[in-house]
């Protein structure tokens, strides 16, 4: 096993107020990738879904739920305070496990001619290789790479791009109007000499709130407790904050808990044994896939802490020998399932490890 590239995607689709909407893309890709999470947010008016799979049903399940949303959206009729060139936005592919960005590259460029050889939506590049970044794009500083230049006249066009993982982060802000949070967001934007890899905008929300909306793009230099930090620092009072989509569990604070990109991972490949067990009957793999069905809850809940973390990496390995023993793993299953457990022991720092000792040398020598 191990032969194929594993792929994530976090498409955002321009939908965030109309659940039947929601379901009906959401339930589009899962026919043919495993979806990890829905997030949808009726004042940006956006969902993002979070997928996991190989190339071809990766490719399959994006385009699915492309034209879903072109069926289902009008950008005509769309209101909603977050920037936006399509009804199907924008559908970045990561890496996961070892996949390589030249990989992601290949698969959007790959995507990109499928959607527009069978949909006819345009298609803007971006991204790694590209060039030209979605700020380009929406501020009209450049023209489809597939396509146009006009774009379609309900669905818009599709932003297709490689890139790696980042954490989109938002924080509300407490005496802040939306003058002085452009000004705050501005300030702490790389480009503007602020915090590295921090994207930042300022959106008004519902009930006179003012939210500061981040993608940090460069997690090995900026976590969003490096900004929480910041802020701190600069005095300015916030409250709730939110992770949109999914973390890695190497980046994650607090606003992360049950959002772990690797929890859900692991989530979905135990539910993913539940259906393949039930399907098999026989009291033994129908007894097996209700403690499956419990296992995935669980770990798609994990909480952002060391100890829900080793646990869940150990949980992650472990289930990779019970499906395999019940005969309802694929080559793709097994690699998510590795590839959450990887990822979780990653985030597992010096410290615990030290505490844990025996506990991560067993976790080590179970992921070879």
């Amino acid at each position: 096993m191990g032969t194929q590239s594993l792929f994530e995607s976090i498409p955002n689709f321009s939908e965030g107020r109309r659940p039947q909407v929601v379901k009906a893309i959401a339930e589009a890709a899962a026919r043919t990738s495993l979806v990890l999470d829905t997030d949808a947010d009726p004042d940006h008016n956006r969902v993002v879904v979070s997928l996991a799979a190989f190339e071809t049903r990766l490719v399959a399940a994006l385009l699915a739920a492309t034209a879903e949303a072109a069926e289902r959206i009008d950008l005509r009729a769309h209101r909603g305070v977050h920037p936006r060139v399509g009804a199907a936005d924008v559908l970045p592919i990561v890496p996961l496990g070892d996949t390589t960005l030249e990989e992601c590259r290949d698969l959007a460029q790959h995507l990109g001619e499928k959607i527009w050889a069978q949909l006819r939506i345009p298609v803007f590049f971006y991204g790694y290789g590209e060039g030209r970044s979605l700020a380009d794009i929406r501020a009209g500083r450049a023209t489809p790479n597939l396509g146009g230049p006009d774009l379609h006249p309900t669905a818009g066009a599709v932003c297709v791009g490689a890139r790696p993982p980042l954490v989109a982060f938002n924080v509300v802000l407490y005496g802040f109007d939306l003058t002085a949070a452009r000004a705050l967001a501005r300030s702490i934007r790389e480009s503007e000499a602020g915090l590295r890899g921090v994207q930042a905008l300022a959106f008004p929300l519902s009930h006179d709130r003012v939210q500061l909306s981040m993608n940090l793009v460069r997690l090995d230099e900026t976590r969003p407790a490096d900004v929480m930090a910041e802020l701190e620092r600069r005095g300015v009072s916030t409250g709730a904050q939110q992770v949109v989509g999914l973390c890695p569990a190497a980046a994650a604070g607090p606003a992360a808990d049950g959002r772990l990109l690797e929890g859900r991972m692991a989530g979905a490949g135990a539910r993913a044994g539940a259906s393949r067990s039930r399907a098999r009957g026989g009291e033994e793999h129908t007894a097996l896939a209700s403690r499956l069905e419990r296992e995935a809850g669980d770990l798609a809940a994990l909480a952002a802490d060391q100890d829900a973390m080793l646990a869940g990496a150990e949980r992650a390995a472990a289930l990779v020998h019970v499906l395999r023993a019940a005969q309802v793993i694929d080559e793709e299953l097994e690699a998510v399932l590795k590839s959450a457990a990887t990822g979780l022991r990653a985030a597992i720092t010096a410290p615990t490890e030290a505490v844990y000792r025996d506990r991560v040398a067993a976790l080590d020598a179970r992921l070879g």
